[in-house]
C-alpha cells in the first residue's frame, strides 16, 4: 500500500486550515497544518512532504515571501497558492517564484483534488530507439530520477505500448532502422494530439529539415545525440509540471519547447 501524500496546508485563518485538512483526510491524504508563513517555511523542510497549499495574504511573511524561501530550500516541491483578492502583480510574482498557480477563494475542491490525484500517479516515459544501449542508458538515468521507463525498439509497437497505461511523454529517435521517426510521430499525433514527444537524433545539422518538419507536426522538443542528460531531464520535469498545471487552470502548449 502506498504511503499517503503529505500536504502542507497554510493559512492564518484556522477554520480554513481545518476545513481543507478535513477534506484531505477523507480523500486519503495526510494534511500538515501551519498558520503563518514563518511556520510554513519551517514545516516545508519536513521529510517526505509532497505539496504545499498556502494562502497569500498572511501577517508577517506573506505567501509569496514564504514561497521564495521554500523554493530556495526545496526547488522541486510543488506549491499552490490561494487568495480571495490577490493583485495581478502578486499573482505574476508568485508564478515567477515557482508557484504552480494561484487559486481563487473559495477554492474549487474538485480542481484541487484532480491536481493532487496526478501527484499520486507514477510518471511513465516511453523511450523509442533501435539502439539497445541508448535505451538502457536513458532508462537507468530516468529511473534514478523517479520515473517509470519503458523502452521499445520496434516502431510498429509504439501505439500499442502507449495504450497500456498513462505516459507522461515519449522520447523518439528520428531514425528507427528503415522506419522514419516522423511517420511514427504522425501516428502518435493522430491518436494522442497533445502528448509531448521529444525527438532525438544522432545526425546533427543534416537533419535540420527533418527537425523543422517535426516542429510542424507537433514535436515538443528535439535534442541531438550524444544527449545532454540534464537538458533531457529538465524538459521532462517541465512537461510534468505543466501537465499538472493544466488541472489548476493554467494553459499548456505541447509545441512550445521545440529546439534543435
Amino acid at each position: 500500500m502506498k504511503e499517503k501524500l503529505k500536504i502542507l496546508v497554510v493559512d492564518d485563518d484556522r477554520r480554513m486550515v481545518r476545513t481543507l485538512s478535513d477534506i484531505l483526510k477523507v480523500k486519503g491524504y495526510e494534511p500538515i497544518e501551519a498558520y503563518s508563513g514563518e511556520e510554513a517555511v519551517v514545516k516545508s523542510q519536513e521529510k517526505g512532504l509532497d505539496c504545499v497549499l498556502m494562502d497569500i495574504k498572511m501577517p508577517g511573511i506573506n505567501g509569496v515571501e514564504a514561497l521564495h524561501l521554500i523554493k530556495t530550500a526545496a526547488p522541486n516541491l510543488p506549491v499552490v497558492l490561494m487568495s480571495a483578492y490577490a493583485a495581478q502583480e502578486q499573482v505574476e510574482e508568485a508564478k515567477k517564484q515557482g508557484a504552480y498557480t494561484v487559486l481563487t477563494k473559495p477554492i474549487d475542491i474538485q480542481i484541487l483534488l484532480s491536481f493532487l490525484s496526478l501527484l499520486r500517479k507514477e510518471e511513465s516515459i516511453l523511450v523509442v530507439d533501435d539502439d539497445p544501449a541508448f535505451c538502457r542508458t536513458i532508462k537507468d538515468i530516468l529511473e534514478v530520477k523517479g520515473y517509470s521507463v519503458e523502452t521499445e525498439m520496434d516502431a510498429a509497437n509504439v501505439l500499442g505500448r502507449m495504450e497500456s497505461d498513462y505516459k507522461l511523454a515519449v522520447v523518439l529517435d528520428l531514425k528507427l532502422g528503415n522506419v522514419d521517426g516522423l511517420e511514427v510521430l504522425k501516428k502518435i499525433r493522430v491518436r494522442y494530439p497533445t502528448k509531448p514527444v521529444i525527438l532525438v537524433t544522432g545526425y546533427g545539422g543534416e537533419m535540420a529539415a527533418t527537425i523543422s518538419q517535426g516542429d510542424q507536426i507537433g514535436a515538443y522538443a528535439c535534442l541531438y545525440k550524444p544527449l545532454e542528460i540534464d537538458t533531457l531531464i529538465g524538459i521532462i520535469e517541465e512537461v510534468s509540471r505543466r501537465k499538472k498545471q493544466t488541472l489548476l487552470g493554467e494553459s499548456f502548449d505541447e509545441q512550445k519547447m521545440i529546439r534543435g
